[in-house]
């Protein structure tokens, strides 16, 4: 199935007892025979003519139960991946003309080599991990609510799936887009005074990061980028989600069972995450180069002398940085070249497309399509194994009580 049928089959309607009647069933008794099966909600699986219907039936688990594995399974990926989010963000906001970091493999080498694991391939770690667990946690007790509001309303499974996964990220964004701003940044910097890559911040670390944040830009910098953040991942987790749901229904009705094995388990995750990240990198790459700029000033900037000693008296120096928005090639940028300096997403989108053309809105695709394919594969494997556990505990509680 090609990813366009994938996308226009999120809002057509998923009777496939209907689809996968013979011609024959033109009798009074087939529509009968159908009607019926139709009706067993209370079931495990409903076969017509071979076929699984499965919409009604899947089992709800306790809103305890699926936030826990949802934040356990989404740190895991997180933690998982954060090496090669850090790729990402280097090649999407590297201010550097021609850029520094190219290839995944030649990038994810360099950083290695240069600044190690802790403060270079993994740098902003600790913001992700403080920010990734209650986000996920908040994600998916809010996915379940909705999702299931609306499919007891009657509403068409997919269009539910969408909603869910809309919805649900809207409501995590307050927890973790601060720790997004904190991380990113530290991502790009790498290392302290570090000398391999000037990114225009040189934080000590996340709680300098954060206070040098507060003090110079004020407290809204930290929510600096929310909507470009919003834009990016509402449209994802919509995405992810629906082709999530709609691949397990499509394999659970192939095996025939809600038990669909571990590899097809995978493999519906994975591919649900790779073509979410692929087609919304565009939104990706806005939102990390807004969440890297600093504010601009529309003032006169001071001079040299009066910077001076407005760092003395603060005892802060001032981070600044200038946004790459030149097409990555090894040429020196033209003359006229613009910043990205700017807060709109959608102005920031049209001039990366003027200055960059479509390779500026997928700049990082490769890295980000295999980053939230692993991740969405191990949080969604996650999910589901630890939901299974979390049932069997509960149940051997109630076999077994004290």
């Amino acid at each position: 199935m090609s990813l366009t049928s994938r996308v226009f089959n999120l809002f057509t309607p998923t009777d496939t007892s209907s689809e996968s009647a013979p011609s024959t069933a033109q009798s009074a008794s087939s529509d009968n025979a159908i009607a019926t099966g139709l009706t067993k909600v209370g079931t495990d699986t409903n076969i017509h003519n071979g076929s699984v219907d499965l919409d009604e039936e899947e089992p709800r688990p306790p809103y305890l139960h699926a936030m826990l594995a949802g934040g356990i399974g989404g740190t895991c990926g997180d933690m998982l991946m954060h090496s090669l989010d850090t790729v990402k963000t280097r090649q999407q906001g590297d201010p550097h003309i021609p850029p520094r970091y190219t290839s995944m493999t030649s990038s994810y080498a360099t950083i290695y080599k240069q600044e190690g694991l802790l403060r270079g391939l993994y740098g902003g770690v600790t913001p992700a991990l403080f920010g990734s667990f209650p986000g996920t946690l908040m994600f998916f007790g809010v996915y379940e609510f909705t999702k299931r509001k609306m499919l007891d309303a009657g509403i068409n499974p997919n269009v539910a799936y969408l909603s869910g996964g809309f919805f649900a990220d809207l409501a995590a964004s307050i927890v973790y887009v601060p720790s997004e701003v904190l991380k990113t940044r530290l991502q790009l910097q790498g290392r302290y005074n570090n000398p391999y890559f000037k990114s225009g911040y040189n934080y000590r670390s996340t709680g300098d990061a954060c206070r040098t944040i507060v003090r110079q830009e004020g407290f809204s910098a930290l929510f600096y980028g929310y909507k470009a953040t919003i834009f990016r991942d509402l449209p994802f987790s919509a995405l992810q989600f629906a082709f999530y749901e709609q691949e397990q229904r499509i394999a659970k009705e192939w095996v025939g069972s809600r038990e669909i094995g571990l590899g097809l388990e995978i493999f519906t995750a994975v591919t649900a995450g790779g073509m979410a990240g692929v087609l919304t990198c565009p939104m990706d790459v806005v939102k990390t180069r807004i969440q890297t700029q600093q504010n601009s000033d529309p003032a006169p900037a001071p001079s040299p002398k009066a910077s001076i000693e407005r760092e003395a008296k603060s005892g802060v120096r001032a981070q600044t940085r200038n946004i790459s928005t030149t097409a990555p090639v090894a040429s020196p940028a033209p003359p006229a070249a613009m910043r990205l300096d700017t807060s709109s997403f959608f102005t920031g989108l049209k001039m990366i497309y003027r200055t960059e053309g479509l390779a500026g809105w997928f700049r990082g695709v490769g890295p980000r399509g295999v980053w939230t394919s692993i991740q969405s594969g191990t949080m969604l494997v996650m999910y589901q194994y630890l939901l299974k556990q979390f049932e069997a505990f509960e149940n051997a509680e109630d076999t077994n009580p004290l």
